[in-house]
């Protein structure tokens, strides 16, 4: 084998020895330069029988697009595949080689490289331009590895996180991961209760009694799912809903007390301009250092501004020290101050009575979520990357792309993907 054969070789890392090189050149395509290698498959025996007594007819011309490292000169093999008809079983055949499928244009290695840069977070239209082929072949690729996401059925972990995103037509669709190693247990197209069921229900009894806990939202038929599919499971209610939804009915009571005075008062821009203060922990509020402010045309520290704001109504300091007491009962897991602090009979908002009530509907899973350590944080996190890959390819409209999109980019598939 010529040196000059072994050179190409070497350099487009092709190890086929039935692939010889015969020169290569540079050609306009479509106003783009790209380079040509001029290559012959060899069929050396019948793959049928083996037979080396082959009659040769002619070859099939393939233009087979390869790796590149400068985008911008795209690599062509012409690669001449050898027909033959062998003498013993008579039988046609084409010579064909691992450098590429039968009936396909584009590279293995080119495939592989674009299923390397999908586990990224970058468009498909990015992905193909780089690696010089269209749209298609890309998305070919994606759906071709679908299948490595197979359901099992024979075991769930010990701590589950439920939720829900928006996804394809803006439909809500559900996920669940594993609270320990924060791994995608499933994501299905729908949040429906029938699904969900439907889906639970398929695991072994032995599978389901191993699930210890199941943390969510204050979502009320995820806990039926829960008390129906998982006999040995807890509910526990993740603590930043409960406290978004307490903050949300404070800051709902505050501009009703902030609209009832005059927008030129001082109660009025006490309530209106620093009200990311009211929202904050007290003890986090400056005490010392006053400061100058042109809305209420006075010099006053953090803590004094909120003070004062809160005296303008009863429900409104009742309220704040009510959220003020939560927050700080959550954070130190006191379960008997957050079971006070529901029965709370203070004069508060009418919305602050409704969260309330719902904590006091669900009272065992919001003092677990106190008790517990689990939260949905893993959950929420997960679901701000997938929110990325969507805006990244300006939404998808088939579900099983951006299932596997997703699948692709999370980290246990992107160090096992190749192999």
């Amino acid at each position: 084998m010529s040196s000059f054969n072994n050179c190409i070789k070497f350099d487009l890392d092709i190890k086929d020895e039935n692939i010889v090189f015969k020169d290569y050149f540079y050609k306009s395509i479509k106003l783009q330069k790209h380079k040509i290698y001029e290559a012959e498959l060899i069929q050396p025996a019948c793959p049928y029988c083996g037979s080396l007594a082959l009659l040769h007819n002619g070859h099939l011309v393939t233009n087979i697009r390869y790796l590149t490292a400068n985008a911008s000169l795209p690599v062509i093999i012409r690669l001449a595949k050898q027909r033959v008809k062998c003498r013993d079983c008579e039988r046609w055949s084409m010579a064909q080689s691992e450098l590429v499928n039968k009936y396909c244009s584009i590279s293995n290695a080119s495939k592989l490289k674009v299923l390397s840069a999908l586990t990224e977070d970058r468009s498909m239209t990015n992905i193909a331009r780089e690696n010089n082929v269209s749209i298609n072949p890309v998305q070919r690729v994606l759906g071709n590895c679908s299948h490595r996401f197979i359901d099992s059925y024979e075991y769930l972990p010990a701590h589950l996180a439920f939720d829900e995103f928006k996804g394809v037509d803006r439909q809500l669709h559900f996920i669940c991961l594993d609270g320990d190693n924060h791994q995608v247990v499933q994501i299905l197209r729908t949040r429906y209760k029938k699904t969900l069921l439907k889906y639970f229900g398929r695991f072994s009894p032995q599978a389901r009694a191993n699930v210890k806990t199941v943390t969510m939202d204050l979502n009320f038929y995820y806990q039926d799912i829960v008390r129906a599919c998982f006999p040995n499971a807890q509910i526990v209610i993740d603590r930043f809903h409960m406290i978004q939804m307490l903050t949300r009915s404070f800051n709902s009571l505050r501009v009703q007390v902030m609209k009832t005075f005059d927008k030129r008062s001082r109660q009025y821009q006490l309530l209106k301009s620093p009200w990311k203060l009211y929202l904050k922990k007290f003890d986090e509020l400056e005490k010392v250092h006053p400061r100058y402010n042109w809305h209420y045309k006075d010099c006053l520290t953090q803590s004094q501004v909120v003070t004062e704001g809160i005296n303008t109504s009863t429900a409104l300091e009742n309220s704040y020290n009510l959220m003020q007491s939560f927050i700080q009962a959550v954070e130190t897991g006191n379960t008997h101050e957050l079971k006070s602090l529901i029965n709370c009979q203070d004069q508060i908002g009418t919305l602050m009575h409704k969260t309330l009530l719902t904590f006091k509907h669900n009272l065992t899973a919001v003092l677990n979520g106190a008790a517990l350590p689990d939260s949905n944080g893993c959950l929420e996190g997960f679901n701000r990357k997938i929110k990325q890959i969507e805006r990244t390819a300006f939404d998808y409209s088939n579900f099983t792309n951006l299932l596997t999109r997703i699948r692709f980019e999370e980290d246990l598939y992107k160090e096992n993907i190749l192999t």
